[in-house]
């Protein structure tokens, strides 16, 4: 809150029991609340794997809508988790449920799971944003995370968002890259730009 006020950056939290999501309903939409009452703009979720699994779509949309209610004016990212769901048909399923339900982005992974975000999986998730707007006219964001290394594994990325959805998903409001390992590379090939050398350390790049 005191971040936000005071600098007016932008705070983000995860909530919800995450990364698991198996905490009860009640629980999650507290701590979605407790996240927003602190100051955070942007809440995180993680969906209930056990519900897609076990193909109970409509108790799915019911949970994701009332924890975008619990947002109030803050983003929701619904994360899917798709290392967990077993096949693409889910995939694309709870995508487009996540959205129906309110989501302003939809995202891949905790970046806790054995397999994270990868290009088969992101051209179904943004297929399913390409029919959410042509059938509703909104726009939903999407964020690949987990498994995002270095920067050429990030222009990657944004040459696949150019070609599957268009310049306009090349921006902050509508796509993010959740790598947490990405900074450090980051840096070394600015450091790299701006002296002709890689730092030693990451001491020696003192930004």
């Amino acid at each position: 809150s005191g971040i936000n006020a005071e600098y007016g950056i932008p705070v983000a939290s995860v909530a919800a029991g995450f990364p698991e999501g198996q905490t009860p309903l009640e629980t999650r939409i507290r701590e979605v609340e407790l996240a927003v009452e602190a100051g955070a703009m942007e809440i995180d979720i993680v969906i209930n794997r056990t519900l897609v699994l076990e193909g109970r779509w409509e108790e799915l949309y019911d949970e994701v809508k009332v924890l975008r209610k619990a947002c109030g004016e803050a983003h929701l990212k619904t994360i899917i988790a798709t290392g967990h769901l077993a096949d693409m048909e889910n995939v694309y399923k709870a995508s487009m449920v996540s959205m129906m339900a309110g989501s302003d982005f939809i995202k891949t992974s905790t970046g806790k799971e054995s397999v994270n975000a990868t290009f088969p999986v992101a051209l179904i998730m943004t297929r399913a944003i390409k029919h959410y707007h042509e059938h509703t006219g909104y726009k939903i964001g999407f964020k690949p995370a987990g498994g995002i290394r270095t920067a050429k594994d990030s222009l990657q990325w944004l040459v696949f968002m150019k070609e599957q959805l268009g310049e306009e998903w090349l921006h902050p409001h509508l796509f993010r890259m959740g790598a947490s390992s990405l900074l450090g590379d980051i840096e070394r090939q600015l450091h790299h730009y701006c002296t002709g050398r890689y730092a030693n350390n990451a001491y020696d790049i003192g930004m």
